[in-house]
C-alpha cells in the first residue's frame, strides 16, 4: 500500500472508532437516565451528545483533509501529524465535554488542536494545488 494512503487510512479509522466510542456514551447515558429522545434536559446527557455531535462537525473535514493529502502524495510525516493532531483535539475536547463542568481547558485545547489540524491540512493543500 502507498505510505500516504496508508497513513490516512489509520487515522481515518481512528477517527471513526472514536465517533463510534462516543456514540457509545450517548447510548449508555439514554439508557441511564431513561430518555428516548433528546437530552431530557439532564446535564450528563446534553454534555454526551455535544461530545458527539461536535465531533461529528469536525471529524468529516479533517478526514478529508486526511485523504485528500494522501490523493496528491503528500508525505506520510504530514498525514501522520494531522491525524495525530486532529485525533488528540478530538478525544481532549470530547473528555473536557464529558468530564468538566463549566469553562473547559479539557475543550480548549482540544479546539485549538482540532483548528491547527485542519489549518495545516489547509494550507498544505492549497500549497499543492499550487506548486
Amino acid at each position: 500500500m502507498v505510505p500516504s494512503i496508508q497513513a490516512a487510512t489509520l487515522w481515518g479509522g481512528m477517527l471513526i472508532l472514536l465517533m463510534l466510542v462516543l456514540s457509545g456514551v450517548v447510548v449508555s447515558r439514554r439508557r441511564r437516565h431513561m430518555i428516548e429522545f433528546g437530552d431530557g434536559e439532564q446535564r450528563e446527557m446534553i454534555c454526551a451528545t455535544r461530545a458527539f455531535a461536535n465531533a461529528a462537525e469536525y471529524v468529516p473535514a479533517g478526514m478529508c483533509g486526511l485523504i485528500l493529502l494522501a490523493f496528491v502524495g503528500a508525505p506520510p510525516l504530514l498525514i501522520h501529524s494531522v491525524g495525530g493532531i486532529l485525533f488528540a483535539g478530538r478525544v481532549i475536547h470530547a473528555l473536557g465535554l464529558l468530564f468538566q463542568r463549566g469553562p473547559s481547558l479539557g475543550r480548549s485545547i482540544g479546539m485549538v488542536l482540532t483548528w491547527l489540524a485542519l489549518l495545516v491540512a489547509a494550507v498544505s493543500l492549497i500549497a499543492w494545488s499550487v506548486i
